[in-house]
């Protein structure tokens, strides 16, 4: 594995700069989702937790994605070097090194199981031991650059943080906890899929098998849609068990649907003048989706309790 070439030969200085550049590490765009997800796991899960432990948990979550995220970075520098839309991170243009970074990421990884085990419980850091180690290991190191199923199969890393939470509140996991966990793993393919389309060429470049580059664009808009076909309704199954009510419910479904007709169009617009378009706004949206999915499981319970009172 090829290791970039570092920017200018000198050590940068440990100013502002640096730490800013160590957050990037951190992946924090992707790290806010999976925070925000493990903190409706905690909110939904029956019981109570002590504020201040729930607090810990939250950043246990968080400081262990960040953790994930700068190991693969370290790991991914070969091809984050050739990729452009990677082309930018600190490893790559030589701003932090890239054995400091792994260094970074295990000790973070250590750090927010320990604290998790020791302040919370050990069912939630055994789940965030289990999240590190199936991202580093399973999906970067294996999966990624070596099948099509990467993101199908890699996507249950991203999937866990709610049944974290749930175990941080309860010290096990259950089927509803678990319907949130395949609610995001459902997710996960559409939504890396619908980026590949429009990403394809990056991706044969770095030769990473996406869907589109081994089986092609016709193939991946099929699995798009099949994938869509079966998110909209599994959405809706935490108002059918009983998790949330009906606010949940009825706004999953006008989300599902809106979510198959971005898919739909994927599909129709083929290899047309508007079909890159169709992908980009399906891959927005998706974020969009997951985030007001499980936004939409606070404000419920928020009315549910506001109805009760």
């Amino acid at each position: 594995m090829g290791q970039p070439a570092q920017a200018g030969g000198e050590s940068p200085s440990l100013g502002v700069g640096h730490v800013r550049d160590y957050l990037a590490l951190l992946k924090p765009r992707v790290m806010s989702l999976v925070v925000f997800t493990g903190f409706v796991g905690l909110l939904l899960a029956p019981g109570s937790i002590h504020p201040v432990l729930g607090t810990i948990a939250i950043l246990c979550i968080a400081v262990g994605a960040g953790a994930s995220g700068a190991i693969n970075m370290w790991y991914d520098r070969d091809i984050d070097a050739i990729m452009r839309r990677t082309q930018g991170r600190p490893i790559v243009t030589g701003r932090v090194d890239g054995e400091a970074a792994l260094a970074f990421g295990i000790v973070l990884s250590a750090f927010s199981v320990m604290i998790m085990g020791l302040a919370v419980n050990w069912t939630a850091a055994a789940l965030l031991a289990l999240t590190i180690g199936f991202y580093v290991l399973v999906y970067t190191m294996w999966l990624k650059r070596s099948t099509p199923q990467n993101i199908v199969i890699g996507g249950a890393a991203g999937a866990f943080p709610p049944m974290i939470g749930w175990a941080a509140v309860t010290g096990d996991i259950s089927l509803d906890s678990a319907v949130l966990f395949a609610i995001i793993f459902m997710w996960t393919p559409p939504h890396f899929w619908a980026l590949s389309l429009y990403r394809c060429e990056d991706y044969a470049r770095a030769g990473v098998p996406m869907l589109p580059v081994v089986a092609g664009k016709a193939e991946t808009r099929r699995q798009i849609l099949l994938y869509s076909l079966l998110l909209a309704p599994l959405a809706v199954l935490p108002w059918g068990l009983g998790t949330v009510g009906a606010l949940y419910g009825m706004g999953a479904i006008v989300l599902g649907a809106l979510f198959l007709l971005g898919a739909v169009r994927i599909w129709r617009e083929g290899d047309g003048p508007k079909a890159e378009s169709a992908a980009k706004q399906l891959f927005a949206y998706s974020i969009l989706y997951l985030f007001l999915i499980f936004a939409l499981m606070i404000l419920d319970r928020a009315w549910t309790f506001g109805a009760a009172a």
